[in-house]
């Protein structure tokens, strides 16, 4: 799990907006709503990689979107 602190200034390289932490069966990713993108945490390491991150389609826009919590909690 990602510290509160690293979350609270983590954003999407590209478009700088806030992130949401998704918690998944198999771990957790960083997902940015606004342009449909997920980008994986390795090891605790968020891969912030515009080309490393990957397009997400309408049912799992839904799903990530449910399981959510702000990266930035206030």
């Amino acid at each position: 799990m990602l510290d509160d602190a690293l979350l609270k200034i983590l954003v999407c390289p590209a478009d700088r907006g806030p992130l949401l932490l998704v918690d998944l069966n198999d771990g957790e990713l960083l997902y940015n709503p606004r342009l449909r993108r997920a980008y994986r945490i390795e090891d605790g390491i968020p891969v912030l990689l515009i080309d490393e991150a990957r397009d997400v389609d309408d049912d799992e826009h839904a799903r990530l979107t449910e399981r959510t919590r702000p990266a930035d909690p206030q």
